[in-house]
């Protein structure tokens, strides 16, 4: 796939300093700030030089960082959805700037949307609402401390606070769906697309992550696709594990979940779309289909029944 650079994993590092921000959000973007990304105030360049330090020693292995060498004030994260979530096996972006007072004020943090809203917290302009970043009400530790709180404890809280397993409930007001699995379903559903934006343009110092990440979890994806849509595995609780990526999609007979038209049309025009797009990477998709199809239930209930009726009168 163009634009796609293929690595080994263990050659990607989770924490390194790079040169070019070209595509940094907060470079391109006119910030109230006169200092062109230059920081004088010789606390906030100590204070920065030690978040670098603290990531480079304590990233999990699920969150990736880059810093660059001629702007100390910008950074970049990748997030990887953990498992058991809708967000699972996806990744997600953020791009932080440290401001000239920092760390008396949080990060301005950006989220990479592709215009999507995937969750309550994340908004599609890349607005990210969060108490940590003092964007949202809290109190205590909830808010940002200039003495204890650090860009790790903000990554680990976007991806295990934010990036959750229902994140129905990170909506304190108006609910975004009628209930927490319908929500799941769409969630999963955007953060699909989101996958096929990554693959399509990939961040900048980013593409041999997206490449070597999908191409070694393609297979749970897609399975997971096909889990979901026949009703199989409730969305967002997939369970890979005993599986690589050549196990042929399961047809054990299980107790079905409800699944809505509006979900298996969403799922089955995505799944070849991903597909070609892990094919390309050079993902094994061994004993999975190229794609998949809708099948329609039988119609049942009341207006079921009046359907029947009906053919039978007019026939």
């Amino acid at each position: 796939m163009a634009g796609i650079e293929r690595v080994r994993a263990d050659n990607f590092k989770q924490f390194d300093c790079v040169t070019d921000f070209s595509d940094h959000y907060h470079a391109r973007s006119k910030s109230k700030e006169k200092n062109n990304g230059s920081i004088n105030n010789k606390n906030t360049v100590k204070r920065i030089m030690k978040e670098w330090e603290i990531l480079e020693k304590s990233l999990p292995e699920s969150i990736y960082v880059r810093v660059y060498e001629g702007r100390i004030d910008l950074l970049r994260a990748a997030v990887i959805g953990a498992r058991k979530t809708p967000y699972h096996n996806g990744i997600f972006f953020f791009d932080l700037k440290f401001p000239s007072d920092y760390p008396n004020s949080p990060p301005k943090v950006y989220y990479r949307s592709f215009g999507l809203r995937l969750n309550p917290n994340l908004y599609a302009t890349g607005y990210v609402c969060l108490s940590l970043l003092n964007t949202w009400g809290g109190i205590g530790t909830e808010r940002w401390c200039p003495e204890k709180s650090t860009i790790l404890q903000l990554l680990l809280s976007l991806q295990g606070l934010v990036l959750n397993e229902k994140p129905y409930f990170n909506e304190p007001g108006i609910k975004p769906a009628w209930s927490w699995e319908s929500y799941n379903a769409d969630v999963f559903v955007l953060s699909c697309k989101t996958m096929l934006f990554l693959c399509r343009n990939p961040p900048k110092n980013f593409e041999g992550l997206i490449a070597e990440h999908f191409r070694g979890n393609a297979g749970v994806i897609l399975r997971a696709c096909v889990e979901y849509l026949e009703g199989r595995v409730r969305v967002g609780f997939f369970n890979g594990d005993g599986a690589g990526a050549d196990a042929p999609v399961s047809s054990k007979k299980k107790k079905k979940i409800k699944v809505s038209r509006k979900f298996k049309g969403a799922v089955a025009e995505l799944y070849p779309k991903l597909y070609q797009a892990f094919n390309g990477v050079g993902a094994s998709l061994i004993g999975l289909p190229e794609k998949i199809t809708v099948s329609e239930s039988p119609a049942g209930g009341i207006i079921g029944k009046l359907k029947k009726f009906w053919k039978k009168i007019t026939a």
